[in-house]
């Protein structure tokens, strides 16, 4: 299994978007400052995280969803409580 997470700064509002094939220890290293793309928005809060079935799927949805550069579909997607991109696919 491997996870794609959405953090958000508690300071800033700033979304990161990550994935990982342990989410735990991730999360406790953005957590303890240990991730420098995070560093800098600490305090930082889980938003949201979706269960994939292999790092691969869950690199290509946080690609894609990085590529969109776009605060409010990520909103959108945490109110949604679920990330509906596909890999190799459009939004939808």
């Amino acid at each position: 299994m491997a996870y794609v997470y959405i953090l958000q700064s508690e300071k800033s509002g700033r979304y990161y978007i990550g994935s990982t094939k342990n989410i735990q220890q991730r999360l406790s290293f953005h957590m303890a400052g240990r991730v420098k793309a995070t560093q800098h928005m600490l305090p930082v809060k889980e938003m949201l995280r979706q269960e994939y079935e292999d790092i691969d799927t869950a690199r290509k949805i946080e690609r894609r969803l990085k590529e969109l550069k776009r605060k409010d579909f990520i909103s959108k997607i945490i109110k949604d409580g679920e990330i509906k991109i596909r890999a190799h696919s459009s939004v939808g």
